[in-house]
């Protein structure tokens, strides 16, 4: 005989019908106080991820993901691909922090800073709200037939959004190539530039395809962040979260009656309204407990203390908790799990700081030719051919660039000039000739410190071997 299964029983994701067919989501408008919050912190990161592009900090731009050059910058600091290790080291630590803070607070950046939640729920969502109207007006809408009055409204949005996402899709290839370099495009003929240009069609297409059509599958099927709360969150984590034992009591939930005393009665205070489903962004019902797709969003909250309200009943049935705060109504505390995240992140972050602050503006190496062997010269002087390359990783050209043997006593002579110029953000690599007198050799390959002048300041050094004849050792 088969066990019967529980009525909130799930088998499978909350946007997927019982035929295995996309489950459309029409969330009712939230408002509250909560609401209200997630707005403001929205409108500052919308600010945000739409100009940091474009800001420059010390001739940096402020943020720059340039994969193909392998140039990066975050917040204004340039990482070149000789600091790889830094940004290892700073992903990791940003990692880190994401797992100790979803420990701590569940899923909290999803509902209140991820880009993909910001852009739907706060420009997205509600051009359709102006559009399409609430809840109920777009369940009609969308069982309208297609009349005159659904298709200009249908074309309205799908226009308005398609203008939106290859906005986006311009800053978001600002972050990859530089803001400068998307601007000078835009002032110049697109067809001058058509790879950047198919670029631009295909990120358009990917945004209008996420934010018109997929939304809130991202959440719950794409994002890697979602799968990975199911083995960070405990019964000490702070979620959204539906207080089950004063929403249930002894007899359940139960649809309310005025002027009845609900707690000497033996009912819960949920009152069945279902309220917090219909203005749930991912259409699930937050009281069967803690699910995958729920962002935390708090759109369950605001409307579920609104209806409190409404009945002269406590707020709070539905908040911010841990399963342990409502089953055994322990208030937080620092676990050694908690603690021991927050150690490795304080070693992390320690030793980012501190590498950021011992590393170079400036990075010079000098490689002996490969192949070739020493040559003896007149006054018994051996030369070695080497190539170097010096970067710059300031804002400002750095001039009359020239090196010196700072260990033994010997000579420079470069291929071209005598000194040479490195342009900001830039690199400069040539060829050049170190001589040692025989007599200063004390192996056939030694180490030899090279400086590296700006004029007369010292602004580098460097290390080379320098390879001599055996007889001279």
């Amino acid at each position: 005989m088969e066990t019967p299964k529980d009525e909130n029983f799930r088998d499978s994701i909350g946007t997927v019908n019982k035929e295995g067919k996309r489950s459309w989501v029409f969330p009712k408008k939230p408002s509250g106080k909560f609401y209200k919050y997630r707005s403001y912190v929205s409108y500052f990161l919308l600010v945000f991820l739409l100009s940091a592009p474009f800001i420059k900090i010390n001739g940096n731009q402020f943020l720059l993901f340039n994969v193909l050059e392998r140039r990066f910058n975050i917040f204004s600091f340039p990482f070149w691909p000789q600091d790889f290790h830094l940004l290892v080291i700073s992903m990791i630590t940003g990692v880190v922090f994401v797992i100790l803070f979803t420990v701590v607070f569940g899923r909290l950046f999803c509902g209140w800073i991820c880009p993909q939640t910001i852009f739907m729920e706060m420009v997205f969502r509600k051009i359709e709200y102006w559009i399409d109207g609430d809840r109920g007006k777009q369940i009609r809408l969308a069982k309208q037939p297609w009349n005159t009055d659904k298709i200009k409204k249908r074309v309205l949005k799908w226009f308005v959004f398609f203008v939106i996402s290859f906005l986006i899709a311009n800053v978001f290839l600002a972050y990859l190539i530089g803001g400068d370099t998307v601007i000078s495009y835009i002032i110049g003929n697109p067809f001058n530039n058509i790879s950047t240009l198919i670029s631009l069609i295909i990120f358009t297409s990917i945004f209008y395809f996420v934010f018109a059509w997929f939304r809130e599958q991202v959440c719950i099927i794409a994002c890697p962040y979602g799968r990975l709360q199911g083995v960070l969150l405990d019964n000490k984590t702070i979620n959204v979260a539906y207080d089950y034992k004063r929403g249930e009591r002894e007899t359940g939930r139960s649809k309310f009656k005025k002027n009845e005393d609900r707690e000497a009665l033996g009912k819960g205070d949920c009152i069945d309204c279902k309220q917090c489903v219909v203005v749930c962004p991912t259409g699930i019902d937050i009281r069967n407990g803690t699910q995958l797709e729920c962002v935390n969003c708090t759109a369950c909250i605001d409307e579920c203390d609104h209806i409190m309200e409404s009945i002269n009943l406590p707020k709070g049935l539905i908040r911010y908790a841990s399963e342990d705060n409502i089953a055994k109504k322990k208030p937080f505390k620092i676990t050694p799990r908690i603690k021991g995240y927050s150690a490795v992140l304080l070693i992390l972050t320690g030793l980012l700081v501190g590498m950021l602050f011992l590393r170079n503006n400036v990075e010079a190496t000098i490689l002996r030719l490969p192949g070739q062997l020493y040559e003896h010269k007149e006054n018994n002087i051996i030369s070695n051919v080497y190539t170097f390359k010096v970067i710059n990783k300031t804002s400002k050209d750095i001039e009359d660039v020239s090196y010196k043997v700072l260990s033994h006593k010997g000579e420079i002579k470069m291929v071209s000039n005598h000194s040479f110029m490195v342009p900001k953000q830039g690199l400069a690599e040539g060829t050049l000739f170190i001589e040692l007198n025989a007599s200063v050799l004390k192996d056939d390959n030694i180490d030899i410190e090279i400086g590296v002048f700006s004029g007369d300041k010292l602004i580098e050094t460097t290390e080379t071997n320098f390879l001599g004849p055996r007889s001279y050792r």
